[in-house]
């Protein structure tokens, strides 16, 4: 009977995770695809109800048929606003990782800069686009800034906040054990620290994208931000839909990817 207990959470328990880790995908993209299809059935209900015309609402058949049509450019511009979307992620974690571990292993520099973190989130982000513009440009480097600008503090608070809730009992072990400063951070403080990091990810994965668009909003000369504007000047709303559409299952997308890339390095998160 002893052996039996050993064994059973080893061969059992690794197939029960399996199957919990594929149902909550079935069925939130089939939630996913339930919800769009009643957010489509009401958008066809307003059109047709309320007889809107094209130029203030236009049907989803029309957003679909522009959606073909323009397809290349769509895309085009699409792959434009990715490209901003994933280099200003991966430069704002960058940013957000380092001051989060400058804070923890410095005292002093907690006190100055967690001040100056809160104060920038009181400037908009539309208000710091024409500066960025003047200093970097139109083209991308000002967008990836952006972009990296408003997910920075979130990355830095999740990633200080967990780096500083590491449970106490662990690191006064490590300590008796003589570990080192940078040993208890690599293998104790940043692993405890992981969970809350993901969450900050998940949020940031979600903003990255206002920051990117409201770049291309305020001055360049593609991706999807500058495509909607083009369409609103021309009175294409169809346009501006199917660009709304793409921008929409970009960051969708994304959350997924990022999700999924999450649970997979937190397994004990999941």
């Amino acid at each position: 009977m002893s052996e039996l207990t050993r064994v059973e959470p080893i061969t059992v328990d690794p197939l029960l995770r399996e199957v919990k880790s594929k149902q909550p995908l079935y069925k939130s993209l089939l939630r996913m695809l339930v919800s769009a299809a009643v957010i489509i059935g009401l958008w066809q209900a307003v059109v047709v109800i309320f007889e809107m015309p094209s130029f203030i609402l236009p049907s989803p058949f029309a957003v679909f048929e522009r959606l073909i049509e323009r397809h290349q450019v769509l895309f085009k511009h699409g792959w434009v606003t990715a490209q901003e979307i994933i280099l200003g992620l991966l430069l704002g974690l960058s940013m957000g990782l380092l001051f989060a571990l400058q804070m923890l292993l410095f005292k002093p520099v907690k006190r100055w800069l967690l001040p100056l973190l809160i104060a920038s989130q009181a400037i908009p982000v539309f208000a710091i686009a024409p500066l960025l513009m003047l200093w970097l440009g139109y083209g991308i480097a000002s967008k990836i800034v952006m972009a990296a600008l408003i997910i920075f503090f979130p990355i830095t608070t999740c990633c200080f906040d967990g780096l500083r809730s590491t449970p106490s009992g662990y690191l006064e072990l490590a300590k008796t054990m003589g570990a080192t400063k940078w040993q208890m951070l690599r293998h104790i403080q940043f692993p405890a620290a992981l969970p809350t990091l993901a969450s900050g990810i998940r949020v940031a994965v979600v903003i990255a994208p206002i920051g990117a668009v409201a770049g291309e909003w305020v001055g360049s000369s593609e991706g999807l931000g500058y495509l909607m504007l083009q369409a609103n000047a021309r009175m294409l709303i169809d346009e501006m839909f199917a660009a709304l559409f793409i921008l929409s299952v970009l960051s969708i997308t994304l959350y997924f990817v990022a999700d999924k890339c999450l649970k997979k390095l937190i397994p004990w998160e999941a």
